[in-house]
């Protein structure tokens, strides 16, 4: 068995704690570009944070962990009305995707509820034309001063009994004149990143958007709403092929919904979906245009006897992702982490409880709204570690390997002691170490009010982000020794 890891906490970004919070800070989107040198926050304000990952040598010997600095922000979505149907679009950021880099420009995808944008980030180059220099003799003598002297059509000679002598006085007074001329030059003032709207796609969705996958072509993506899947072409904002809906002819009959969707890694043609009911189903475009006949359904039977009125709330899944390799599926509901086996649709292979303690505070969640909160997951590069976010600012790390559950605390007195003091802070379920049973953390010590609902992790390293409030907490990994 393989020795876990020994998670370590990197960096902050943002503000200091949830009090000094406003709406329009907290985070809402998370997301790693295809190389893990830059990390894209969208917030509720509708605005984009980038961050670029320094390759510094000399802060590389100080610390072994990865460090990130400001790149650029800019502001992505506005707030909008809709007057045909009286209705606010707000400005968060819902999703965020890389698409692949086109020379030195960085290319991603930003959503709010209606409208997707493909937005350019390069480095501008500002100019300016500099006249304080003077040009100097022996750099124009040989050049300048030999192809621009005047013609003899516009040269004054005068012929007298020194005719010579005054000839020669002309011309040296016009190779000084030549040696005394300001030549403009453009000058690179400094360089700014700038971010560019490329294209608009709007219009498409009836209902709020909840997730764009890009596809593993490079040139179409998938958008879903709450009944609908879009493919369109990341060239053409005009139109888009409708490739899922499932609302019905009466709207009476409307039993579950989508609530995500994402593009196979390595197959351009099979997409998943998952829906309110707790099942996720895999479309293939090779077998139709309309994926409304799902190709394969993942679904856990439930015992009747065990439902009750909280059971449809918290089956609905909130997350699904694929691992890089694409033979799994890691699938989060209100309560758990489910891991699925592509080829066995029946059950998942694992099945882990993330806070099975607050079963008997169900009702309480319900009034409250928290029953609904949509956790985010996702896996690392080889798919045996996956990350789920909690309440009170925890988030679990599983390992498949050791079959250890990590749960880390992202909070500002975590990030005041950076480094080996911050082990105290790690809570182990395991059998080596301080056993950290699910009846330890008593619900009524919970706040409800800090949540880590959006995680992303590096795609080859050991590294991951969340975000809690208004903050993006990094943490990092080593193997122990």
């Amino acid at each position: 068995m393989t020795e876990p890891l020994d998670w370590r906490f990197s960096q902050t970004f943002g503000g200091k704690g949830n009090e000094d919070a406003s709406d329009a800070d907290v985070v809402s989107a998370i997301e790693f570009d295809q190389t893990g040198d830059f990390i894209a926050v969208g917030d509720r304000g509708g605005r984009v944070l980038l961050l670029e990952r320094t390759h510094d040598k000399q802060s590389s010997k100080k610390s072994k962990l990865p460090e990130y600095r400001f790149y650029s922000e800019f502001q992505s979505h506005e707030p909008e009305f809709d007057y045909l149907k009286s209705l606010e679009i707000e400005e968060k950021i819902n999703k965020i995707k890389w698409c692949p880099k086109q020379n030195d420009a960085q290319f991603l995808l930003t959503t709010n509820d209606k409208t997707i944008k493909l937005w350019k980030v390069y480095e501008k180059k500002i100019k300016q034309v500099s006249t304080s220099a003077t040009t100097t003799g022996p750099s124009y003598n040989g050049s300048l001063a030999s192809n621009n002297t005047r013609s003899p059509s516009h040269t004054t000679y005068i012929y007298n009994s020194s005719g010579a002598h005054n000839m020669n006085n002309n011309m040296n007074n016009n190779n000084n004149n030549l040696n005394s001329f300001k030549i403009p030059k453009l000058t690179t003032r400094e360089t700014v990143v700038t971010a560019t709207p490329r294209k608009i796609f709007q219009n498409a969705h009836a209902y709020h958007i909840n997730s764009i996958s890009l596809n593993s072509d490079g040139e179409t993506y998938i958008s879903s709403d709450d009944l609908r899947i879009h493919l369109w072409n990341l060239n053409i904002n005009t139109e888009c092929f409708n490739v899922v809906d499932i609302k019905p002819t009466n709207m009476e009959d409307l039993t579950e919904v989508i609530t995500s969707a994402e593009f196979h890694p390595t197959s351009c043609n099979i997409f998943m979906y998952s829906s309110s009911k707790g099942t996720i189903k895999l479309g293939d475009l090779r077998s139709s245009a309309l994926c409304d006949n799902h190709a394969k359904v993942f679904e856990e039977y439930e015992d009747p006897s065990n439902k009750s009125f909280f059971s449809e709330i918290i089956s609905s899944i909130s997350d699904i992702k694929f691992s890089r390799d694409g033979r799994y599926i890691l699938s989060r509901d209100f309560l758990t982490l489910k891991l699925w086996d592509i080829n066995m649709e029946n059950k998942p292979v694992k099945t882990i409880q993330i806070h099975d303690y607050l079963k008997p505070k169900l009702c309480d969640l319900y009034e409250n709204d928290c029953i609904f909160d949509k956790f985010e997951c996702t896996l690392n590069h080889d798919g045996t570690q996956m990350l789920t976010g909690s309440y009170h600012n925890y988030l679990h790390i599983y390992d498949r390997n050791s079959k250890q559950d990590v749960c880390l605390e992202a909070s500002k007195q975590a990030t005041k002691s950076k480094t080996k003091t911050l082990t105290t802070k790690m809570k182990l379920r395991s059998s080596k170490k301080e056993p950290k049973k699910p009846e330890d953390i008593h619900p009524d010590a919970i706040e409800y009010t800090k949540k880590t609902l959006h995680c992303a992790w590096h795609p080859k390293d050991n590294l991951i982000a969340v975000g809690a409030a208004n903050t993006v907490y990094l943490y990092a990994a080593t193997e122990n020794k």
